[in-house]
């Protein structure tokens, strides 16, 4: 017969099992709990008064909306949510087989939370107060359930960072501009295309040759922006240890920065071959996702070199070796 205390409320293919009764209250505790923090951000969660709202949702939702305003683009900041929701199914299973009991130390995350969150709201800072908000998704099963738990959430209430427009973001625009275009002046040099810089411009040192800005949107920064996002969840998935997971995310860091330059580079060269036209026009629109697919491929291919055990390798080279001997 089966236990009275023990309710089924989902499949068994899901393979989530049956739920007991303390189970139950915990996970509506942890409902009530999240409702109330939606209606704290929501009503309580921004002071900055441009965005017309008092929601802290409602502004960050206009900052991935404004593609130009910032300086860098947020737009990949839908996919976030769903990506660590997708994260924290996979791995289910080893996130509700660990032992869970309450951990003081996750109240002490909660109440540093609200601080920051009130602190954020009294400094009209609202990404201060959606940091606060990550912090209390971490810090309230961290509380109830353990830091065995807590482990387990780390990465995909950390990746909801990417979600947050952060306004030192911004200011990296224009630093980026005037790298990539330096960069890229001196390869075009050293090539045989002669170039000159002013500013974020590069123009044919020919006359009639060609001339174009490398304007915000071009700054390299929404590449990077995306590409960090991309690679942490792949290095998360495929290093074995947290430093090579490390490595291969800060590798994703210059490898934007590289593939937006090759980008300013191979516009320069087209126009030099065939007009500005066609690489002002339709070269410009559709390179960057042609040099974005050459990141991720590096990026992969950083990640297997990373999984490499060297060791192992050079015993099988040195049996070969010997063995052709």
């Amino acid at each position: 017969m089966q236990n009275q205390s023990t309710i089924k409320i989902w499949s068994e293919r899901w393979r989530l099992g049956a739920l007991s009764a303390p189970q139950l209250v915990q996970i509506g505790l942890v409902s009530v709990i999240v409702g109330l923090m939606f209606l704290m951000f929501h009503m309580l969660g921004n002071t900055v008064v441009n965005v017309g709202s008092r929601s802290a949702f409602q502004w960050m939702f206009a900052r991935w909306k404004d593609t130009i305003s910032f300086g860098a683009d947020y737009s990949h900041g839908y996919f976030i949510p769903f990506v660590s929701l997708w994260v924290i199914w996979y791995k289910r299973k080893e996130i509700f087989s660990v032992d869970m009991h309450t951990d003081s130390r996750g109240l002490g995350v909660v109440i540093f939370a609200l601080v920051v969150h009130w602190l954020g709201a009294k400094m009209q800072q609202t990404h201060f107060s959606l940091t606060s908000l990550v912090l209390l998704i971490w810090g309230i099963p961290f509380y109830l359930f353990g830091w065995e738990l807590a482990k387990k959430l780390i990465f995909p209430c950390a990746y909801l960072i990417f979600c947050i427009p952060l306004n030192f973001m911004d200011v990296l625009a224009f630093p980026l501009r005037i790298f990539s275009t330096s960069l890229a002046t001196a390869m075009l040099n050293g090539i045989g295309i002669g170039a000159i810089r002013s500013g974020t411009a590069i123009y044919s040192n020919v006359a009639g040759g060609f001339e174009f800005d490398v304007a915000d949107p071009c700054s390299g920064l929404r590449s990077l922006l995306a590409m960090t996002a991309l690679t942490a969840v792949y290095a998360y998935f495929t290093q074995r240890t947290l430093a090579r997971k490390w490595i291969l995310f800060m590798a994703s860091i210059p490898l934007a920065v590289i593939g937006n330059i090759a980008r300013i580079v191979t516009v320069a060269i087209v126009a030099e071959a065939f007009g500005g036209k066609l690489a002002l026009g339709l070269y410009h629109d559709y390179s960057g996702y042609i040099l974005f697919t050459a990141a991720i491929s590096m990026m992969v291919v950083i990640g297997g070199v990373l999984n490499l055990e060297f060791i192992e390798v050079m015993k099988k080279w040195k049996s070969v070796l010997l063995h052709r001997t």
